[in-house]
């Protein structure tokens, strides 16, 4: 299908695309276009202004910062897959950026567009999540700062305002932890149906924490909050058993004709273990 006519605009500095997103109610800003763009074609999304980010200098990159790996939003899933800096310092989400899409997505998908996107299925989420990664957006009013488990609203909805543009995401250094993400993926869309990341720190036989965050399951991702109770201060056998909690106060849980809602609790806790398991063999 053919999108609605738009008007397009290609600003060169952020406080240009600052400028044209704050100067109309139906602007849409356009980073990798793996979201925006079939949603335009469905006319699902009809944007009257999209602001293209992609010739604003500036934001992709990965650096370190003090405890942190900052990441620039306009990051392409590619390059914080193979990020040598990620996989050394903080490297759940280079782990988790390995596992979405195939090569073409990769190479063209950002890291800030599926966040600000928030596909209840999308990958990045459960990472963003264990790690309490940090989120910055920028308005006319300034810098704003959002801690990963505000950011996530629901379906398709963060916490960013209509104003915000997301520029940098911070992880903040995991060395000394293990962590994994495991995933069973839709075999048409890739997406997850459930997505699960572990962050694990070990002291000797007994998990002294654990992060958990999943995809896939409810209408947004969320900390397992209840697996990660269930493991502090436990040995590495109670692994099996937490993982049954993945689902744990999630009241209605996805479903569809591919993966039920029941299926989906069932995969949270197989997928959980898994990612548990493989987090505890590289402590």
């Amino acid at each position: 299908m053919i999108p609605a006519s738009f008007e397009y605009e290609a600003p060169s500095t952020l406080q240009e695309a600052i400028a044209l997103l704050a100067s109309r109610e139906d602007a849409k800003l356009l980073a990798g276009g793996h979201s925006l763009l079939p949603g335009m074609k469905l006319r699902l999304s009809t944007p009257g202004l999209l602001v293209d980010l992609s010739r604003i200098a500036g934001l992709s990159y990965i650096r370190e910062g003090e405890g942190h790996v900052r990441i620039g939003a306009m990051t392409t899933h590619a390059e914080v897959a193979s990020s040598g800096l990620l996989r050394l310092h903080s490297p759940l989400l280079a782990q988790t950026a390995a596992h979405i899409g195939d090569v073409q997505v990769r190479n063209r998908g950002t890291l800030g567009g599926s966040l600000a996107h928030a596909d209840p299925a999308a990958d990045y989420p459960a990472a963003i999540l264990a790690l309490d990664a940090e989120l910055v957006a920028m308005s006319e009013k300034g810098e704003r700062i959002i801690p990963a488990r505000k950011f996530f609203t629901g379906l398709f909805s963060t916490a960013l305002r209509s104003d915000e543009i997301l520029t940098e995401v911070r992880v903040p250094v995991t060395v000394g932890a293990g962590t994994a993400y495991k995933k069973f993926a839709h075999p048409a869309s890739g997406f997850a149906v459930v997505g699960v990341a572990a962050l694990l720190r070990v002291a000797g036989d007994r998990i002294e924490s654990a992060a958990v965050g999943i995809t896939g399951v409810a209408e947004a991702a969320y900390r397992a909050s209840a697996v990660e109770k269930a493991l502090r201060g436990k040995p590495l056998g109670a692994i099996a058993a937490a993982a049954g909690r993945a689902a744990n106060g999630v009241e209605a849980p996805l479903g569809d004709y591919y993966a039920s809602a029941e299926y989906r609790r069932h995969l949270a806790a197989v997928y959980t273990r898994r990612a548990l398991e493989e987090a505890a063999g590289k402590k």
